[in-house]
């Protein structure tokens, strides 16, 4: 009987026989190959061949007694016992002829690739890489192996690494019994990433589970650094149903710092090396290289029918893209949205220390630094792990923790997988945590806030929130979503809502582009030496470029997660105090004694102090709507006061190609000055929609400033005359036949609001994400 199968001989329902790794090489080797995804060819020794080492040994018997009577919270014990079997595979020879039929298989191989070809030998268990259970890491992989003796060595100690001690203990907790499981090994050529780049890539977001992006992460060198948490990898977003749609275009990226890469070794068959900086201030991927990536997950995911985690490597010889793992992935598909509990913090202590964030929680404990697992006799339950980095090893002491803070790493590393599996937060890549972070110190880990994860000194306030999803009908009148922060867009996205109805871009250029546009344009103008520095340090050689792909990620991101529903975006609309705090901004903003009624809005978009800078906004949209093909984008105009000012503002926008009725572009403008109201008529025959915005309404009906906490009392967004004044606009966007919402924070706070609005039959209410769920109900029963 033959114990070696050829990829092209295996498929998906061979998982008994060859175990889920090289099941999956070998479907896709046999049913993909031919559309445009590369999977190198190899063959694999099946589990019977592993079977038929035991039984030709003789340690088959010896093994059953290994593990009577194993307790796996005894690790020295667990240590102890699989040390035991993996010695007695070690010892074991091969017999002659499994040996013969592996040699053949390499020559195979030589023959197709040439007789120097490289190989990696990978275990694969035969419950490995099941939609309800993930091996993945358990066992032993083997790089760059050449020669008949040392492919036959590799495989005998592929199959040794059954019994490491983390693949014991994560059995036993599975409820798989030790002998139950065997072990086939796949062998195929190496793709040589060793000279380029490797990564994980993933069908869906791996920190919200949401299912319209696939999510690529990318280092230098070979894979496992990426896997194991060494290095914080590049990040990047492509959104599929545009991607489907034809447009070709990555939603977003983050630049990691890649600070080690993994190459072959001299000596030893690894090592790692500092990565140059050269390399580590790029991406380790063109855009061109991630849609192809993206294309491929899209065509992986579609013929296995679930969400995916695929592994992926750039040959360094031949500059091609390889697919060499694709599995079930195993935690964010099974997370159910439909109820979960939103994390708010309320104040905090210091800030220590900031990496990626991982899951939505927020965790208190007493830190403890751990650099290495054998470190970890005080570990209690509820403390917090603060090391370099973790490693299959480290899971039983990950399963205790309340949250884990590491050095190195980035969100699809071991730390971020176990800690999402476990339902802990986790703060990965800080670079300093252990320096930073005084052991046996509480501190507060926040992953509530975005895709930065951060590390609080003492226990910060902080409350939940029950978001219920479970709205089985949807009010007549819209409710839609106030969103500025695009870190918390896909995990708002399963919020019962009809889109978002307030996208506020100045968010996105305070946390994502953190430059002034006119600085990143003008950096010679900035005065402050340090200030200009880290500008030209931000935007490189093209300033104008910078802004425009950083303000498109951010709102593009935005308009994904809710696509295809309408995404309201607001043109920045900080005032001159608010652009001045930007990174140059002081070099360009005036002084203003009441800066709530001055430079702000429309008034900032006609005007030549700011032409360069709204070109710049306009431009970015532009980017999303038609390069990203986000068509679900509305574009709206803040603060316009008089017709004329709102004329100019279109013409403008039309000169910059964002003409009002081309391509199914809607303008919206923001109803928040009495003129807007007094004037509804005029204004109707300018825009498609008014959102009303109750903060600068209220304000300006009542002649309060808003920002004065010595005239507080007198602001109140329920005095009659701020509701006539709704109720007045309300009315002529109905008589006009254009859309009527407000986006203010009144039906936030008040619901008597709310029912005042949808008995003036108004189309639309946006709320925070927080009250998207009491809105509703409060909407549905006034509708009733």
């Amino acid at each position: 009987m033959s114990h070696l199968r050829t990829f092209g001989e295996i498929g998906i329902d061979d998982v008994a026989l060859v175990g889920g790794k090289n099941a999956s090489l070998g479907e896709m080797y046999r049913r993909l190959h031919d559309r445009d995804i590369r999977v190198p060819d190899g063959f694999a020794v099946t589990a019977d061949g592993y079977r038929h080492v035991l039984r030709e040994s003789g340690i088959d018997s010896s093994l059953e007694t290994v593990f009577d009577g194993l307790d796996v919270d005894d690790r020295k014990d667990l240590a102890e016992r699989s040390a035991r079997a993996r010695g007695l595979l070690l010892d074991a020879e091969l017999p002659p002829d499994l040996a013969e039929e592996i040699v053949a298989g390499y020559q195979a191989l030589q023959q197709e690739y040439g007789r120097d070809v490289a190989l990696a030998v990978r275990s694969s268990a035969t419950a490995e890489d099941l939609p309800d259970a993930s091996f993945a890491g358990q066992h032993e992989s083997f790089l760059h192996v050449q020669g008949e003796e040392a492919l036959l060595d590799a495989v005998r100690r592929c199959f040794a690494s059954l019994f490491t001690d983390r693949a014991v203990d994560y059995r036993a907790r599975h409820g798989y019994d030790q002998l139950s499981v065997a072990l086939s090994v796949g062998v195929m050529k190496m793709v040589r990433s060793d000279l380029a780049c490797s990564g994980v890539s993933f069908t869906l977001d791996t920190e919200s589970g949401f299912r319209d992006v696939v999510f690529v992460t990318g280092s230098y060198g070979l894979g496992e650094n990426v896997v194991q948490g060494l290095v914080e990898p590049d990040e990047f977003y492509v959104h599929k149903p545009t991607y489907a749609a034809g447009h070709r275009a990555v939603l977003s990226r983050h630049l990691g710092s890649k600070a080690v890469r993994m190459v072959l070794g001299e000596t030893e068959p690894v090592r790692e090396e500092p990565t140059p900086p050269r390399e580590r201030d790029r991406f380790c991927l063109s855009d061109e290289e991630v849609l192809e990536l993206a294309g491929a997950a899209m065509t992986i995911e579609r013929h296995y029918g679930r969400p995916m985690d695929i592994e992926w490597a750039k040959d360094g010889t031949d500059g091609l893209l390889y697919v060499v793992q694709a599995r079930p992935e195993t935690v964010a598909a099974r997370r159910r949205p439909a109820a979960t509990t939103r994390y708010v913090i309320e104040a905090h202590g210091d800030l220590l220390t900031t990496g990626r964030a991982v899951g939505a929680k927020v965790a208190a404990g007493p830190a403890r630094i751990v650099h290495d697992i054998g470190e970890d006799k005080v570990f209690a339950p509820g403390d917090v792990l603060v090391a370099p980095s973790t490693s299959p090893d480290w899971e039983p002491l990950m399963k205790i923790a309340s949250a884990v803070v590491t050095e190195h790493g980035g969100r699809t590393c071991h730390a971020a997988i176990v800690a999402r599996e476990l339902g802990i937060p986790a703060v990965v890549g800080t670079g300093d945590a252990t320096s930073t972070i005084a052991d046996g110190e509480r501190i507060t880990v926040s992953c509530a806030e975005g895709d930065d994860g951060h590390v609080y000194r003492g226990r910060a306030d902080f409350h939940t929130v029950e978001v219920a999803g479970d709205l089985t009908s949807r009010p007549r009148t819209q409710v839609m979503v106030n969103l500025g922060n695009p870190g918390i867009a896909f995990e708002s996205s399963f919020l019962p809502n009809d889109g978002v109805g307030l996208a506020r871009m100045e968010f996105v250029l305070a946390e994502h582009v953190r430059v002034h546009p006119l600085a990143a344009l003008h950096p010679e103008r900035i005065a402050d030496d340090r200030q200009r520095a880290e500008v030209e340090r931000l935007v490189g050689e093209d300033g104008a470029a910078y802004v425009i792909e950083r303000l498109a990620e951010g709102i593009g991101t935005i308009a994904a997660a809710f696509h295809p529903k309408p995404v309201v975006v607001r043109l920045s609309d900080f005032k001159t105090n608010e652009y001045a705090a930007l990174l140059g901004g002081a070099a360009f903003e005036p002084a203003e004694a009441n800066p709530m009624l001055g430079f702000r809005g429309a008034a900032r978009y006609a005007h030549p102090a700011y032409t360069e800078g709204f070109a710049l906004e306009c431009a970015a949209l532009r980017r999303v709507r038609e390069t990203m093909g986000l068509e679900n984008v509305v574009v709206m105009v803040p603060f316009v006061r008089r017709l004329d000012e709102a004329d100019r503002v279109l013409a403008r926008m039309a000169e910059l190609g964002l003409r009002r009725g081309e391509h199914g572009l809607k303008v919206y403008a923001m109803c928040e000055i009495p003129a807007n109201v007094v004037l509804v008529d005029d204004f109707a025959q300018r825009f498609d929609g008014f959102s009303i915005g109750s903060n600068d309404l209220t304000q300006l009906t009542l002649g309060v400033d808003r920002d004065s906490e010595l005239v507080d009392f007198d602001y109140d967004e329920r005095d009659p005359a701020v509701q006539r004044m709704i109720g007045l606009a309300v009315e002529g966007c109905r008589r006009n036949g254009i859309h009527s919402g407000i986006c203010g924070q009144a039906p936030s706070d008040h619901p008597e609001v709310v029912r005042v609005l949808v008995g003036l039959g108004i189309d639309s209410i946006s709320v925070t994400p927080d009250s998207v769920v009491a809105v509703t109900r409060t909407v549905l029963a006034a509708e009733g």
